[in-house]
């Protein structure tokens, strides 16, 4: 398997078709199961991977439409092609870690959320390669203007924290840039996505988008739209490198 972990805060979870702590259920043919795409659950077994991927590990929220399954049927064709071998079929391994409302800081080293997507990844990693992880979260650290200024540090230290952990020191990253949210610091965070300087680092930014009412979380047409946009980030920038 071809391993894909989704990590961060509820806009990588999903709150697509969620209304008053409820999910309309509605699965777009993008984000439909496919019997070579799997999930590892809470439980760490593989499953085949169902909307919503995060409701057994972003439990406190009721989840709806991520990126991750819209993300991983674009990518899925992709690998098949360029999988050698007659007769080989290649699968995603998708390793759901996101939890909403978390703040930065929360991902540290030692932390329980960090430590929990460490060892998921490394269950995981038995099955296949980690191609890279999928990073949305930010929203929270727009709170205070402490938590912003720190942001840009925090955020390198998280991915050299999981680059070393797991043994993977050009493991890559696939950031979203904040589109969402009324909160003064909004710019200053995405100031500091964008000025990651580390390699093998991309960020993608869904900013315009529709988002719902909230004018928080993304809606589920904009979520299958961002899947679509990190599947093309991974393809231009990793995929095409390594063939």
């Amino acid at each position: 398997m071809r391993i894909f972990v989704l990590s961060g805060q509820s806009n990588m979870s999903g709150r697509g078709g969620v209304h008053r702590r409820h999910w309309d259920g509605v699965v777009p043919p993008e984000c439909a199961p496919d019997p070579s795409i799997l999930r590892l659950s809470a439980a760490l077994q593989w499953e085949e991977a169902r909307e919503p991927l995060h409701a057994d590990i972003d439990t406190t929220k009721t989840c709806g439409i991520g990126p991750g399954m819209a993300f991983a049927r674009a990518v899925l064709p992709r690998l098949q092609e360029d999988t050698p071998g007659a007769g080989t079929r290649t699968g995603i391994g998708l390793v759901p870690c996101a939890v909403g409302g978390t703040a930065i800081r929360e991902w540290s080293r030692g932390e329980h959320l960090y430590e929990q997507m460490v060892c998921r990844s490394r269950v995981a990693a038995g099955y296949g390669e980690i191609e890279a992880v999928l990073w949305y979260q930010g929203e929270s650290d727009a709170d205070s203007d402490a938590d912003t200024g720190a942001y840009l540090e925090n955020v390198e230290r998280l991915i050299g924290n999981v680059r070393a952990d797991l043994g993977m020191p050009q493991l890559p990253f696939i950031q979203v840039a904040l589109a969402s949210g009324n909160k003064r610091n909004i710019e200053k965070v995405r100031n500091a996505q964008f000025s990651v300087n580390l390699p093998n680092v991309v960020t993608v930014d869904p900013m315009g988008m529709a988002l719902k009412e909230d004018n928080l979380h993304l809606t589920t047409e904009s979520q299958v739209k961002l899947g679509k946009m990190l599947a093309e980030a991974y393809i231009m920038n990793f995929l095409t490198a390594t063939c």
